[in-house]
Parts: C-alpha cells; structure tokens; sequence
C-alpha cells in the first residue's frame, strides 16, 4: 500500500435499486445478472466508481452462490462469471489501474448468525464459490459481512491458499461485538496466523464503527492494514434493504475522518458521491505524508 489510503467502492446492490434494476429477495444484486439491462447498469455502477477515484471494485457475486440459486435456473459459477466479467470490462474502459475483488458474503442471512450452516457444509459451499471467484480471473477475495468467527475462519482458510490475496471484515452491534456475540479480539487471534491480508468492519451505521475499529487496531498493531465501509439506510425483509439519505456524503467523510484504517470504502446505502468525497480524504493524507517527508528533508 506504501502507506496509502486505498479506496474501495460503495454499495453495489442499494446502486442497482437506485437506478431500477429489481432487487427483490431472495437473489438480490443477483438479478442484475440474468439479463442484459442488469448488466449493463451493472457495469456503469462499477465505471462510476472508479471514476468517483475507487482503486477496488467488488464483483457483484453478494448472491451468486448455489444456496441462494438452488431451484431458481441459474448457474452459479455462470453467473459468478459474469459478474467479475462485468467489473473487469468496467476496469478495462475506465483504462487506469485498479483492481477487482472477489465479494464472498454469508451463505445465509447477514443478520442471522445462528443460521451459519455447519461446518461440512460452509467448507463445502464456500469451497465452491471461492473458486468460481478464482476461476475468473479476480485479484483479491473480500470475505465480508461476515456475523461469526466459525463462517469467517472457513472461508478464509479457504480464500488464502489460492494464493490471492485475502481480506476478512465483521458486521458489529453498536457494543462493538461481531453479530454472533464474539469478540474481535478472538477473531483476529484466529485469521492473523491464516495470512488474511486486512480485516475490517463493514454493514453497520457509519457513526458506529470507530468502536470496533479502535480495538481492532490495538490488536494488530499500527501497521496491518484495516479496512471499513459503513451503510445508510436499513435492512428490509421484503426488499433488502430501504435507501435513505440520512448521512449525505459530507457527514460520511466526517465519520470515515476517525477510523484508522488504510482501506475505507462504502457499504449499502452509499453511492459514487460518497467516494468521490472520500477522494478529499486520501488528498489530504497523502498532503500530510508529503509534509512530513519535506520537513525530515530539512534536518
């Protein structure tokens, strides 16, 4: 990172209701998938970010995998195809840098963690989805949302010995403690020695996440690289999630001002605008670096 702060995208799912894409449950994002008008809105939300100065897109694949597909007619690993497909002709018009990451999320409910499935079968599942991600062809894996340790540490033994690299992030109640009621403490004594490359918080209010992000740091030390992306709006059983514009863009980068974090980004609820703000935030880090250097220059 050369102690830049690195930007990731904001919502993807929130995006596509926005803009008329049917998001219903139980697919989701995932709708956006299985016709060429998804797709093509799908791949301008993508292209708005990195013109908003994302450097991470995520692959649309919240929804892609065979728990939530099964007897609906879709493919997995098509569809997972087609959604890192889309991030990567979005990357290939933008013609900058910038890298795709490979969105793994819960097999059941984000907010649910006592329906983690057991073990064989989050081994199994996660297995799966994470190498149709491989297969094509995504640059990272971004195992994220996730409510337990149990779920988390399975798919990140898994994400890591494909060799990409791989970032874990844990939804908090406004205590602090993952959803499942454990501590980031624990979580990070188990993933640190699995070789994750960042961990973070994301899908909890934006004002909420200095918390759980103060302890994380304290644990990891101030080098490891943190990552946060808070939502606006909330959870809904019908449609997922209701979009309001509670935190505009300016009061998102006041809250991302206190997360000590080189990875910030958007979670549900925000938009191209809220990067583009958080576009300020990286100038000005990177101003004070270059003052620093500028003084210790002078000595």
């Amino acid at each position: 990172m050369n102690g830049k702060l690195l930007l990731l995208d904001g919502a993807t799912g929130t995006e596509l209701n926005r803009r008329g894409v049917d998001t219903g449950l139980p697919l989701w994002s995932a709708n956006a998938l299985t016709n060429d008008t998804g797709l093509g809105t799908l791949r301008q939300i993508h292209l708005d970010y990195l013109k908003a100065s994302a450097d991470i897109i995520t692959t649309n694949t919240f929804r892609t995998h065979r728990r939530v597909l099964a007897g609906k007619g879709h493919d997995a690993r098509e569809l997972t195809r087609r959604a890192v497909a889309t991030a990567q002709e979005a990357v290939a018009e933008f013609g900058q840098p910038a890298r795709v990451a490979g969105s793994v999320a819960p097999l059941e409910d984000c907010y649910r963690p006592d329906l983690v499935p057991p073990d064989d079968e989050c081994r199994a599942e996660h297995s799966e989805r994470i190498q149709h991600l491989v297969e094509a062809g995504v640059d990272l894996l971004l195992i994220e949302t996730m409510t337990s340790i149990r779920e988390a540490v399975i798919a990140a033994q898994l994400a890591t010995i494909t060799g990409r690299p791989t970032w874990v992030s844990f939804v908090c109640d406004r205590e602090g403690r993952i959803l499942s009621g454990e501590s980031l403490a624990v979580a990070a004594e188990v993933l640190l020695p699995l070789g994750v490359n960042a961990l973070g918080i994301n899908c909890g209010p934006a004002h909420t996440l200095a918390k759980p992000l103060a302890e994380l740091r304290s644990i990891c030390g101030p080098d490891f690289p943190l990552m946060a992306y808070g939502n606006i709006g909330y959870a809904d059983e019908k449609d997922g999630w209701i979009n309001t514009d509670a935190v505009d863009p300016e009061s998102y980068l006041h809250y991302a001002r206190t997360w000590p974090v080189q990875i910030v980004g958007g979670c549900c609820g925000t938009t191209p605008e809220h990067i583009r703000k958080l576009g300020a935030l990286r100038s000005l880090i990177e101003a004070k670096t270059e003052f620093r250097q500028l003084k210790r220059s002078d000595l």
